[in-house]
């Protein structure tokens, strides 16, 4: 069945995939972005090819109403935890207001039927704070370590709140790092290939030891439609988490990107050489330490898997394309 969705960030990361997924399947899809620094304005172009996409630049807080549709699929957020601890304004207000502004909006949703469209939320692995062993579950108590996670959760006590006082249908996902091409350079793997190409050191938090579970953003995407497609009452009011099933420390990955980015250098080829340590090291900046830095996030997603979802993307094999791309093709 087709579908109506309004998507917000749009032109965002993770947004910018769902957008293009949805629209392969012909389902028509109100777009809103409010064009930051991290929306990528040339989508605009390829997405207006499509028939069944209409846009509008906007905040989330300053959408006035909503047209007919099925389900509002959020993903509009600041995420950069580094920008969070420095100022965390702009956060609470696209975060935490934003999301009560759609809850609101939907609350006075006057549509035809009795249906109100179905809020499904990005929020973030984050959201747990970190687990030194095992993986975390939809039902575990959320502490988040830094501003960014805890406006995240806030919002994600709003949507349960509005759920139970006024009955609005929510679906809330909870994914990883999601990775892949077009990702603004404030993040991890295109901010690594900005510097080798400025030819600066990379700059690593905590000497690389945080561990991250990496997640292609294609993958987050099927994973809404998976939703989508089997809803129902075990489906909605629920949340899933989404996780790509690889981890690894920042220090190895970053590892990898800089051996990826200078193929033809010996030196750099992985092997167990105390050699090839010291020439990694010498493309980093080991002496930078995050405030609330979490150790290792971790997520249990057999909930989602029991729906036939499950990742499709291998990082190992994906990586040499995304740096190829941030190499030669991304616009900085």
């Amino acid at each position: 069945m087709i579908k109506t969705v309004y998507i917000t960030g749009c032109l965002g990361f993770i947004g910018s995939y769902i957008t293009r997924t949805c629209l392969e399947l012909g389902w028509y899809v109100k777009g809103v972005d409010k064009m930051t620094y991290a929306s990528n304005r040339n989508l605009l172009t390829e997405f207006k090819k499509y028939p069944n996409f209409s846009f509008v630049k906007c905040d989330i807080n300053d959408l006035e109403f909503l047209y007919e549709c099925d389900y509002i699929i959020n993903t509009a957020a600041e995420t950069h935890v580094g920008n969070s601890i420095v100022k965390s304004d702009d956060f609470v207000h696209s975060n935490v207001n934003g999301v009560h502004h759609l809850l609101e909006l939907i609350r006075n949703y006057r549509g035809e039927g009795e249906n109100k469209p179905i809020l499904l939320h990005f929020s973030t692995d984050e959201v747990y704070g970190d687990v030194a062993e095992g993986e975390h579950i939809e039902t575990d108590t959320l502490k988040p370590s830094n501003p960014y996670s805890a406006t995240k959760a806030a919002a994600d006590q709003l949507i349960l709140a509005w759920n139970r006082t006024y009955g609005l249908p929510f679906v809330i996902v909870r994914p990883t790092n999601n990775y892949g091409t077009g990702q603004y350079t404030e993040k991890l793997i295109p901010k690594s290939c900005k510097y080798l190409k400025l030819g600066k050191k990379i700059p690593l938090h905590n000497n690389g030891t945080p561990i991250r579970n990496w997640l292609h953003s294609q993958d987050t995407a099927d994973a809404v439609i998976t939703i989508i497609k089997n809803m129902d009452e075990h489906i909605i009011n629920n949340i899933f988490n989404i996780a790509g099933g690889f981890e690894q420390n920042n220090l190895d990955t970053v590892s990898k990107i800089i051996t990826l980015y200078h193929p033809n250098e010996q030196r750099l080829q992985p092997d167990s050489s105390h050699y090839y340590k010291e020439s990694i090291n010498q493309f980093l900046d080991l002496s930078f330490s995050r405030q609330g830095q979490d150790v290792r996030y971790a997520l249990n997603d057999s909930k989602l898997r029991n729906l036939g979802w499950g990742p499709q993307k291998n990082f190992n094999q994906e990586l040499p394309h995304i740096i190829e791309y941030y190499k030669e093709k991304f616009i900085w």
